[in-house]
């Protein structure tokens, strides 16, 4: 009999994801300028689109839900605008490189500035986590505007950074289905042993039944 069927094997899709995403942490150091491009352009618009229902549903005024609608609807411009340049072939552009870090710097300020004015003027309530997140937000804005009009090259300190975080979440990952895996072969080491009992049952002995005498039968006597 087949042990019953479930999904055992996620140890293995794990390894397949940290191999890819280790991969593609090594592929954007070598085409640094096409691969972050379009990282960030994707991840603009997921991030951007993702939000649209339950930020809308959630918010309390409607001033709060056309800002944000707003922004999504620029973000997400922004966004395709960064996977239009690598398809058409023009991130190694110097205008298309310098346009990457205003762009930038413009998603992260305007998201930052839109969360404190959502939370100053029109009382939306907040944690601790995204209060300084935020706060990051706000700074780096104003950072990457004045880094791209010097010239720095933004683009290969994000490559360095993606390549950092994309290893530690390949290595993290591959631990994780290392723990999975030995979890698997624990399971299938109990199935086979299980197995094995079936196969040799024990044999119990019995113990010798008790003879039963007979009683012995009076003597009659005839006179």
């Amino acid at each position: 009999m087949m042990a019953k069927t479930k999904f055992r094997y996620g140890w293995l899709l794990k390894w397949i994801l940290a191999a890819i995403l280790i991969a593609a942490g090594v592929l954007m150091k070598v085409y640094e300028v096409s691969v972050v491009y379009a990282t960030t352009g994707i991840a603009i618009v997921i991030f951007s689109l993702a939000r649209v229902v339950p930020l809308l549903k959630t918010l309390k005024k409607e001033v709060l839900r056309t800002i944000n609608l707003i922004e999504i609807i620029f973000d997400t411009i922004m966004g395709g605008v960064m996977i239009y340049v690598v398809f058409s072939g023009k991130a190694e552009n110097a205008f298309w490189i310098s346009l990457y870090g205003y762009l930038l710097a413009v998603f992260f300020y305007a998201r930052g500035l839109i969360y404190f004015i959502s939370m100053y003027y029109f009382d939306e309530k907040s944690e601790s986590l995204k209060f300084w997140f935020h706060i990051v937000c706000v700074s780096l804005g104003p950072v990457l505007f004045v880094l791209t009009i010097l010239g720095r090259d933004i683009i290969s300190t994000l490559g360095w950074i993606v390549l950092f975080i994309s290893v530690g979440g390949g290595l993290y990952l591959t631990y994780d289905g290392y723990g999975g895996y030995r979890k698997y072969r624990e399971s299938s080491k109990a199935i086979n042993e299980e197995k094995e009992k079936k196969k040799k049952p024990k044999v119990e002995k019995e113990l010798p039944k008790p003879i039963n005498e007979e009683p012995a039968e009076k003597e009659t006597y005839i006179n």
